[in-house]
């Protein structure tokens, strides 16, 4: 049963600020019901002053189609523009799948863990 159909959100954005990082966690289905409340939390977060690591938290998603896939690259290609770098956290399951055979997995910096890619960009600060 999709979350839509049960009456929970499809898709929780929340998001953070760190020294030098956006942290941006995303909890439930990355699908195309989600985008236009992801879009909505980024349009936010593209209104910053630039920082130099955008991450996603992407640890408690539990579904992504492409659409969803879609919209991850659509942010790459904005952190690109703006010149910042993109980290995806907490890659396992579904997510991991996804990326994989899509063929995307080495387009992203992916970390299973996103006190490892919070920990890179602290190193980098």
């Amino acid at each position: 049963m999709s979350s839509e159909a049960n009456g929970k959100p499809v898709l929780t954005v929340t998001s953070g600020l760190s020294r030098n990082a956006v942290i941006v966690r995303l909890e439930g289905e990355l699908d195309v019901n989600a985008l236009p409340v992801l879009r909505e939390h980024m349009r936010h977060i593209w209104e910053l002053p630039p920082k130099a690591f955008l991450i996603l938290d992407l640890g408690e998603v539990g579904f992504c189609d492409s659409m969803g896939m879609n919209e991850l690259v659509h942010v790459m290609q904005r952190c690109e523009t703006q010149g910042t770098r993109l980290l995806l956290g907490g890659v396992q399951g579904v997510i991991a799948r996804v990326l994989s055979i899509t063929g995307l997995r080495h387009a992203f910096e992916v970390f299973a863990r996103v006190d490892d890619a919070l920990r890179l960009a602290v190193a980098h600060g």
